[in-house]
């Protein structure tokens, strides 16, 4: 029975001023608190002979600061707006921790500041086309919220908009947002900080840097960076435990402090030649990695870039000997041996307290690829991306004649050799040169 007199307040101001506290503003009113029992909120478009067109959130008056609209409604479990609201203040209905539902007004642009923030038992909600941006923490610590559509007319998602959304298992990030960003105090408040349901997320084009955006996202085990990124800053995959591949875009420039720190599942990376900036710890504490490839921009190793990376065995260097070197760059790492390629200068016997040895081309005795195929000898060759290696073959290895048969230059980092002469020798054997 408590839902008729809640009804009547579309008919009864008295009802309304009860139930609601406003101001009027040159022939509009301006929702500023909530003062009901009822579970159940619905916010008329007209009373009083206004429109009401706004709801008010957290604003200063003579040093005061005075709470959302809904703020702390703990009973509250579901708000009705009308399509006159276009505008929702900050944090209008923070920590309301029975709110279920709620239906945003069609004609709202902006989801400010910590408008669900706390809204523990919030499920679901649809954000409507009109909605351009949305604010920092807007819908931090829903816990329940397991989902939601970003219109694709959104450009702009402030610091934690998701963050320790827990049950959050899937969204599509619009393909108008340009940066994924957090603050870049030690915090890392990124936009899905704590998503611990998220699974897999696809990047758009459109943006050009990711910063704190999936800290400790412990479940994600896939992403899909663009060509479009410049830049993986500060945290932007930090405590991702369960990620265990990322291929990074030619586009790429550079991987900030903690990139992708405590990816314990991390096996493998591709960093491309485009990188010439890794930061501290950026991959610090990624105990599964077992080797790396540095490119050759790449002139500072930065401290505890490989901090406890226990399963490392190789770190494979394209350039020169960097000249700045960080202190702790191998802590916990007792296995890992630096590689270079012949060609390049400045290296001793020993990188950062890790021994060091020559990188030379490896071919690979193993896999479909090797042995007779098509009536021809072949086999893989894996070495650096764009360098070139000889293939020599000779008959008798007491005293050797070495012939080159195949000169390839490997521009992904490997190259397929086949030898149709093979069976014009009783016996045939290869080796591997640089030129």
């Amino acid at each position: 029975m408590k839902l008729l007199p809640l009804l009547l307040l579309l008919a009864l101001p008295s009802v309304v001023q009860a139930q609601f506290t406003f101001t009027t503003n040159n022939g509009a009113i301006t929702i500023t608190g909530y003062t009901g029992s009822d579970g159940l909120a619905i916010i008329p478009s007209i009373t009083n002979g206004y429109p009401i067109t706004c709801i008010a959130g957290v604003s200063v008056v003579n040093g005061v600061l005075v709470q959302g609209a809904f703020a702390n409604c703990t009973n509250l479990t579901s708000v009705l707006i009308p399509d006159s609201v276009t505008n929702i203040g900050p944090m209008a209905f923070i920590a309301c921790f029975s709110l279920t539902n709620v239906t945003l007004p069609n004609g709202i642009i902006s989801i400010e500041d910590g408008t669900f923030e706390g809204c523990f038992s919030l499920t679901d909600v649809a954000i409507p086309s009109s909605v351009t941006s949305i604010g920092s923490f807007a819908f931090s610590d829903c816990y329940s919220l397991a989902g939601t559509i970003i219109p694709n007319n959104v450009t702009n998602l402030g610091s934690g908009v998701f963050a320790w959304c827990a049950a959050l298992n899937s969204i599509v990030i619009p393909s108008n947002i340009s940066s994924l960003v957090g603050d870049t105090t030690i915090s890392g408040r990124g936009v899905f900080l704590d998503c611990t349901g998220l699974t897999n997320i696809v990047v758009p084009t459109s943006v050009t840097n990711i910063d704190s955006a999936f800290k400790n996202c412990s479940s994600l085990v896939g992403v899909s960076i663009p060509n479009s990124v410049s830049s993986i800053g500060f945290q932007a995959f930090y405590g991702c435990s369960s990620l265990a591949r990322v291929v990074i875009p030619d586009s790429v420039t550079t991987i900030g402090q903690d990139a992708f720190a405590d990816c314990a599942s991390l096996t493998n990376i591709t960093v491309p030649d485009s990188v010439t900036n890794i930061d501290e710890d950026a991959f610090g504490g990624c105990s599964s990695l077992e080797s790396i490839v540095i490119p050759s921009g790449v002139a500072s190793i930065n401290y505890g870039m490989f901090y406890d990376c226990t399963d490392l065995t190789g770190v494979f260097f394209k350039g020169n000997s960097p000249t700045n070197i960080g202190s702790a760059v191998f802590y916990g790492v007792t296995n890992a041996i630096v590689y270079y390629l012949p060609s390049t200068t400045g290296w001793t016997t020993n990188f950062a307290g890790r021994p060091t040895a020559p990188w030379l081309p490896q071919l690979q005795p193993t896999g479909v690829s090797f042995g007779v195929q098509t009536n021809q000898f072949a086999f893989n060759i894996n070495w650096a991306s764009g360098q070139t290696v000889v293939v020599e073959a000779c008959t008798n290895l007491f005293h050797p004649d070495w012939q080159p048969v195949q000169t390839n230059t490997l521009t992904t980092g490997s190259a397929y050799f086949s030898d149709p002469q093979w069976t014009n020798y009783p016996g045939r054997f290869y080796r591997l040169r640089s030129p």
